[in-house]
């Protein structure tokens, strides 16, 4: 049976002069046994005793990785596909490394993904998908060396949840949704607690303030008015006393004095029946 061909539909025929396209590695064997490998371009080889055994492609190879099951650290199966990139760095190793590589390295990165999902929980394995095509990448290259073929990338495509564990899913985030709405609730309910209490308290701080600065005031005024009264009377005195010292100001004074009475004593009996009057009204 022919050896695997990536690129042509079938080997091409030794007619001695072969011109080797670009991008393209053709392993010549002599006799049976490996002779050397074509570069691009023009080629001589002798008809009968050289034969093209492989044809190796140079180019990145995109395989789609077939969808599988695999058991997560917390025993939930999964249904998940990828795509894996290659690319052949040495066709001689590509060609007697191994009879499939292609293949092999499928088989590799199916394996790989088992045991690296089997590394990790439900949520993880969605957060850390980053993490976890770069662990199969670093397990395949490993394996695949001895193969001639280098992985640049792994991409996981889609990963599959059974459906009640997809109904959790989503009643675990509907319940986490609600409670950030619950704690953002709260905190607002709270928050507007304080500020509603602290608009108390500087209102009843800017109240007692004014309230001291009025009595404050208050108390400032009767006493100026005190002080205003008691100078006003203080020089009436003065001034009277200043008229008594004068010549018949002791009359004066008993002028004024009788007036008084005279004005009081006619103001008797306007309330009140009963009278209560002096022994001597004439005096």
């Amino acid at each position: 049976a022919q050896a695997p061909h990536r690129l042509n539909s079938g080997l091409p025929v030794n007619i001695g002069v072969l011109f080797v396209p670009q991008q393209e590695a053709w392993v010549v064997e002599r006799m049976g046994k490996f002779h050397r490998i074509l570069e691009p371009g023009l080629n001589f080889l002798i008809p009968l005793l050289d034969r093209i055994r492989y044809v190796q492609s140079l180019k990145e190879i995109v395989i789609n990785v077939p969808e599988q099951s695999a058991v997560t650290l917390d025993n939930v199966t999964l249904q998940i596909d990828g795509v894996l990139y290659l690319r052949v760095m040495d066709p001689y190793k590509a060609s007697y490394g191994v009879e499939d590589p292609e293949y092999a390295v499928t088989q590799l990165a199916q394996t790989t993904m088992r045991s690296e999902l089997g590394k990790l929980s439900l949520d993880r394995v969605f957060r850390e998908r980053e993490s976890l095509n770069a662990s199969i990448v670093d397990a395949i290259n490993q394996a695949s060396d001895c193969w001639g073929i280098r992985c640049l990338r792994y991409e996981i495509k889609d990963i599959h949840v059974p459906p009640r564990v997809k109904e959790s899913m989503q009643m675990q985030v509907e319940a986490e949704r609600r409670k950030r709405a619950t704690v953002l609730e709260s905190e607002g309910t709270r928050e507007s607690a304080i500020n509603v209490a602290e608009g108390q308290k500087q209102a009843q701080i800017l109240a007692s303030e004014a309230e001291k600065a009025e009595q404050i005031n208050k108390a400032a005024g009767e006493a100026n008015a005190m002080l205003v009264k008691a100078r006003a009377k203080a020089e009436a005195i003065q001034l009277l006393a200043a008229a008594l010292a004068q010549q018949h100001g002791s009359a004066a004074a008993s002028l004024s004095v009788a007036e008084q009475y005279v004005n009081a004593f006619s103001k008797l009996a306007k309330d009140s029946n009963t009278l209560l009057l002096p022994a001597n009204t004439g005096d």
